[in-house]
């Protein structure tokens, strides 16, 4: 993704969000500041560890919705326009499982990017999932929020598809029908791997459009891993104990960078 990060096999850090107002975890006597101080932190170990990019995520906001509520969009603009002077990389912006509320976010943010599942059907522990990338599409465009790359997740965590298509024929299909600006391909949940052989044969399918390992990679992994993709969504491995919900530790992200930079 040289015209996004200026660096091959990009390495994207995950800045996830405490929860945000109305969820059900949300911190009411710490409020919207405690939010910000934490993410505040992780962008610093981020940043400093050497990532190529930022992408803020409401992970903390369980049980995960399909619709976003407006009160966490609202508190996740003024999260990311409040921490946005400390960026010195791109960053992108993905709002749980909503991709017109991603894409409305991420054009408000002045995001370079945003990630989310656009297309398919799911049998999800959200109940039925049906995401409409054509809204969020006629969004983009309709801001005039082109510049702004859309990462379609290919396979949903927490959840399975209804159909039966292969993941390298729904890849051709999410780039050729729904104008997919990258790929990412994920394991099954939030900090497990995707299996690296799908990653290849997505990579093959696609041949230019950009590929991402979107959940679980490691510095056991990553050069098994970035030997087909063009890089990689890193989280949890860059907390705290391996744990998606502790904070960064920036000994881990340079340890995981340093090995990046050999393969690069």
């Amino acid at each position: 993704m040289l015209a996004l990060t200026g660096r091959a096999k990009s390495i994207i850090g995950m800045a996830h969000l405490k929860p945000l107002p109305g969820s059900p975890l949300y911190d009411r006597n710490g409020g919207t500041q405690s939010i910000i101080d934490a993410v505040a932190a992780d962008i610093a170990a981020l940043q400093d560890g050497g990532v190529d990019a930022i992408m803020f995520g409401n992970e903390g906001d369980r049980p995960y919705v399909l619709k976003a509520a407006p009160e966490g969009l609202a508190a996740m603009a003024i999260v990311v326009a409040t921490v946005k002077p400390m960026l010195r990389v791109p960053f992108g912006v993905d709002y749980l499982w909503d991709p017109v509320a991603t894409v409305a976010l991420a054009a408000g943010a002045g995001a370079a990017f945003a990630r989310e599942v656009f297309t398919g059907v799911y049998d999800s522990d959200m109940g039925l999932w049906q995401p409409d990338a054509a809204a969020a599409l006629r969004l983009r465009a309709n801001l005039g929020a082109e510049h702004v790359r859309l990462f379609f997740n290919i396979n949903a965590e927490f959840a399975a598809a209804v159909g039966h298509r292969d993941v390298a024929r729904k890849a051709v299909s999410v780039v050729f029908s729904s104008l997919a600006d990258a790929v990412c391909v994920s394991g099954p949940m939030t900090g497990e791997a995707a299996d690296a052989s799908a990653v290849a044969r997505v990579k093959q399918a696609v041949g230019a459009t950009p590929v991402f390992a979107n959940t679980g990679v490691n510095v056991v992994n990553v050069a098994a891993i970035l030997k087909y993709a063009d890089g990689a969504v890193v989280g949890t491995h860059f907390k705290r104990d391996g744990q998606t919900f502790n904070v960064v530790e920036g000994d881990r992200v340079k340890r995981f960078m340093d090995v990046v930079a050999g393969l690069r």
